[in-house]
This record gives structure tokens, C-alpha cells and sequence, in this order.
């Protein structure tokens, strides 16, 4: 495992790249209505974080087509973005990553389109606050499994699925470094984090059951069920105090 420690000046390029990527979502969440489409988001994303001096992260990244995942309901991750309008009622996860010269951040919200039920409602804000029950108590000399295991207890406690087959992962001048992140896991477990550690911690959870499959583009992964997912993600930097959130 290589797990990279960033000093102050690497620190400080990733918040401004957490930075852009907050107002490119705040952007786009302003533009998610009924009759909109991936397409025209994507566009509007790329724009702007080109507009700021800096980069898409996921554009053509192993062959990725675009600058955001869209993922639309039943779609977990990697959603392929179309010109297919929204529906009143659907919800839509957008994952996106930014580049300052050379460092990524990498952050995801899921939005409602129009009115949605309170099911739907539920989801989106249980999946986000699992996200600051992983991070709630931790700083530097924490274990890693102490944010997995919060995670897991939050979204189960709640009767949702929690995916297993993809996890948040390390940050910096790659996109996926290492530890992975998991959003399960046993408390005091893992890795021992330590200051500078740089990770992009993303709760997935599901409606119903936690099984997901890979859909004909490679890309796409779905729940098997066919409910609805939700995805919350926020890069943050491991303190001797606590965490920073980048991208808020």
C-alpha cells in the first residue's frame, strides 16, 4: 500500500480544487429541474471548471467519456450522461472530480428532480448524514475502519442497503490512491490514519437490497433490485484535530 502524506503548499491546491468543485455542484444543483438533461449538465460543468483554470478529473479517466457521472434512480454510480429529460419525482447522483494544478478533489451529491416522495427524500438525506457520522470523532491516530464502521451502522440502523462493491479511496495527484475507504467495516480496524492523509470518503446506500450489477456500457453500476440509490461524497484531509471537508 502507498499511501501519500501531503505538506501545506499540496494541501492548499486541493482546496482550491475542492473549492471549484463546490461551486461547480452548487451549479448544478440550481439547474436540476424536470425537462433538463445529464447532457446539458455535463455541459455546464465542464464549462465552468475550465472557466476557473482547471481540469475535469473524470473526463476520458480510463476512458470515461465525461466530465460528470450521472447516475438517474436506480443507478448507483458511473451513470453515462443522455439527453433524455428528467421526470418530476426522479432523483439524480452527480459524482465529479476537478484538477488544480495537478491535484484532484473529488465530491458527490445526489438531488431531487421537481417533487419526489418522502422515501426518495429520506434516502438523499440519511445517505448525506452517514457521511458526517463516518468522519464525526475523527482525527489523526484514529483507525480507518472507525469511519466505515459508523457508516454502516448509520445507513443500516435506517433499513438501507449499503454497497459493498464500491468504496471511497485516496486523493491527491491521482484520483484513486491508496487506502480504499469502505462503507462497512468493523470499528478500530484498518489502517492508522495520520495527518495529511488525504481521502474521498462516499457513502452509497440503497433502498433495498445492497446488491448491484454492472450495467452493458462497463461503466454503470445499478441496483440489482431496480430501487433507487443515493451517493454523498466530500474529499477531506485527515487533521491532528479532526478533518477538513475540501469540497464544502
Amino acid at each position: 500500500m502507498n499511501i501519500t502524506i501531503k505538506n501545506e503548499q499540496e494541501i492548499e491546491k486541493m482546496r482550491i480544487a475542492g473549492k471549484i468543485l463546490k461551486q461547480t455542484l452548487d451549479l448544478l444543483e440550481t439547474a436540476v429541474y424536470p425537462g433538463q438533461t445529464s447532457m446539458r449538465l455535463n455541459e455546464m460543468a465542464y464549462n465552468y471548471i475550465i472557466s476557473q483554470g482547471a481540469k475535469p478529473s473524470f473526463l476520458h479517466y480510463e476512458g470515461f467519456p465525461y466530465t460528470i457521472c450521472a447516475s438517474v434512480n436506480d443507478q448507483v454510480v458511473h451513470g453515462f450522461c443522455n439527453d433524455v429529460p428528467l421526470k418530476e419525482g426522479d432523483i439524480i447522483s452527480i459524482d465529479c472530480g476537478v484538477i488544480w494544478q495537478g491535484y484532484h478533489s473529488d465530491a458527490a451529491r445526489t438531488f431531487p428532480v421537481g417533487n419526489i416522495t418522502v422515501e426518495k427524500a429520506n434516502l438523499i438525506e440519511v445517505t448525506k448524514q452517514s457521511f458526517f457520522e463516518g468522519i464525526k470523532d475523527i482525527k489523526a491516530g484514529c483507525k480507518l475502519g472507525n469511519i466505515s464502521s459508523k457508516i454502516q451502522q448509520y445507513l443500516e440502523s435506517h433499513g438501507y442497503g449499503v454497497v459493498r462493491e464500491l468504496t471511497g479511496h485516496g486523493i491527491g495527484t491521482h484520483l484513486h490512491e491508496d487506502p480504499n475507504v469502505p462503507n462497512y467495516g468493523k470499528f478500530n480496524s484498518g489502517i492508522v490514519l495520520v495527518e495529511g492523509m488525504t481521502l474521498a470518503i462516499e457513502p452509497m446506500s440503497t433502498l433495498g437490497k445492497r446488491d448491484v450489477c454492472l450495467e452493458d456500457n462497463n461503466w454503470t453500476v445499478s441496483t440489482w433490485d431496480g430501487l433507487d440509490s443515493a451517493h454523498y461524497e466530500n474529499t477531506v484531509l485527515i487533521t491532528k484535530d479532526g478533518v477538513e471537508i475540501l469540497t464544502l
